[in-house]
């Protein structure tokens, strides 16, 4: 098993929790099979589930990616309709492991679109693996991507596109934070697909 994935530490909102046991349980998952398929403890995943442990915004993607499903709807966000149009003023925002993110796209499809505030350090030595594609731009803010390793420095105005198998990371360089627009795609992820955490190890990007 990989290195657990950091978390909040608070306590969650009473919402999620039962979600996330929801989610499990539909994808056929024993606790036990879900922990070793996200590389996390049982115990760690049971203390998600039961609101002890509030999931950061990267683990709830790891979580959502697991079980095919997007982190709105771990959240219990839904929209009133399906519509292709997300009006400004719409999304309301939702914060995580100290990022801030708008869902700025329609439940249900095969990629989820958001509006990501990233404040400095937010990652700090977090990694992420997993099979799929990410297109990030720069709203606002001076980014640092870490791919594989290789470092690209984004201001205003530029875009990254780039296969998630590749060990990647984001960094807010600027003092107050980076925007950015995110877009990924959302795939059931293989038990050795989710190998994210902080370390020195082979597959660790240092910044």
């Amino acid at each position: 098993m990989g290195p657990e994935i950091p978390d909040e530490g608070g306590a969650a909102p009473p919402a999620v929790a039962p979600r996330l046991r929801e989610f499990r349980r539909r994808g056929g998952f024993s606790l036990e099979a879900a922990a070793r398929r996200l590389g996390l403890s049982p115990a760690h995943l049971s203390r998600l589930e039961t609101g002890q442990r509030q999931p950061s915004l990267p683990l709830l993607l790891t979580l959502a990616r697991a079980y095919g499903t997007t982190v709105s709807d771990l959240l219990g966000e839904r929209a009133p309709e399906r519509s292709p149009v997300v009006r400004a003023g719409e999304p309301e925002a939702v914060r995580a492991g100290g990022w801030t993110y708008w869902r700025i796209g329609g439940p249900g499809r095969a990629m989820q679109t958001l509006r990501v505030h990233l404040p400095p350090g937010a990652q700090q030595d977090l990694v992420r693996v997993h099979p799929g594609e990410e297109w990030l731009y720069v709203l606002d803010g001076r980014l640092r991507l870490s791919l594989g390793s290789e470092r690209h420095l984004l201001d205003p105005g530029d875009t990254a596109h780039y296969d998630s198998l590749t060990p990647h990371r984001l960094t807010a360089v600027s003092e107050g934070g980076v925007e950015l627009l995110f877009v990924h795609t959302l795939l059931r992820s293989q038990p050795d697909a989710l190998c994210l955490g902080s370390g020195t190890g082979d597959g660790a990007v240092q910044g």
